[in-house]
């Protein structure tokens, strides 16, 4: 049975996630990675404040090295050969890095760069993100294109799950958002509290300082196939530091991955990391898949038995 691995994006944080993690894997979450960081990674996830653990330029790196430490736990337990693998947003580092395309520390290291980068853009001027509810994602971009029309800068961000569709951009475009979406047909505008408008133009100075930094990266080939937030296809070698970069700046097309996985074969998915966000966003996309969730220790005997007895029948 072909299974793909689904990886978290910013918005899994939670004060006390990991704490079983940090014991088991104090090799790779200890002094490693408080090196490569600046900051206690243990004392930032288990005692926050919150509003630390949330802040773009700790968040990342954190679901980062919580969520490849479980994955690497997943491999030792059953020696797992993945059919594919994604990972929303900044999960997609982390897929990257489970399939071998980048070690633990250069990753950790760009997640870290990338956070920092996506905070100091988003500190620029006040913006931020909206979800649709409802709409799919020709709804939301003639929404986004109605807002430009009259000067503004809405952009369509994330295509998660059929009927949830975010949109990014200014606190004038998001107003603006509120006021008009019922009239647009949207059933209703959930604002978002995230730290700006990601995904979207308003991190383009975020993307130079990334590309920099990818363009020194030694990248090798996939060791499974990983698909692409910016093209729902697997990467191809040689273009992983470009999309990469793209994403920064274009929307995250994870509910097409999730379809393109399942066109290829890969029918039972795995949430591997903190929160069960990706999980659900499969179980909406692809209709009577199995899918399991491994955010803790104790999930992953539980999860993979359950996929080798279901491949058994």
């Amino acid at each position: 049975m072909s299974v793909g691995i689904l990886f978290p994006g910013q918005g899994s944080q939670t004060v006390g996630m990991g704490a079983d993690l940090f014991d088991a894997r104090e090799d790779l979450l200890g002094d490693r990675a408080d090196e490569i960081l600046g900051f206690s990674l243990r004392t930032l996830c288990l005692e926050g404040p919150e509003d630390e653990l949330t802040r773009t330029q700790h968040a990342q790196p954190a679901l980062f090295a919580l969520s490849y430490a479980l994955w690497e736990l997943v491999v030792a337990e059953n020696n797992l050969t993945p059919g594919g693998a994604a990972g929303h947003s900044l999960g997609e580092y982390t897929a990257l890095a489970a399939a071998r395309v980048f070690d633990f520390d250069t990753a950790l290291g760009l997640v870290a760069l990338r956070g920092r980068a996506m905070a100091s853009a988003a500190n620029r001027e006040s913006s931020g993100m909206a979800a649709l509810i409802g709409a799919d994602r020709e709804q939301a971009s003639e929404v986004a294109q109605a807002r430009r029309d009259l000067g503004g800068r809405l952009e369509v961000a994330n295509v998660n799950a059929p009927g949830q569709v975010v949109v990014a951009g200014g606190k004038d475009d998001l107003e603006w958002l509120s006021e008009n979406g019922a009239r647009l047909g949207i059933r209703r505008v959930v604002p978002l509290n995230v730290a700006g408008a990601f995904h979207s133009q308003f991190m383009a100075p975020a993307q130079e300082e990334l590309m920099t930094a990818l363009g020194a990266v030694e990248m090798s080939d996939p060791w499974f196939p990983v698909w692409s937030n910016t093209t729902a296809r697997p990467h191809q070698t040689g273009e992983i530091g470009d999309l990469l970069a793209r994403q920064m700046v274009e929307p995250v097309l994870f509910s097409d991955s999730l379809l393109d996985m399942s066109a290829a074969g890969i029918h039972t998915f795995i949430h591997v990391g903190p929160g069960d966000v990706t999980a659900g966003l499969a179980r909406r996309t692809i209709e009577g898949a199995p899918v399991h969730t491994i955010s803790r220790i104790d999930d992953v005997r539980t999860a993979l038995d359950a996929v080798v007895t279901m491949g058994e029948h």
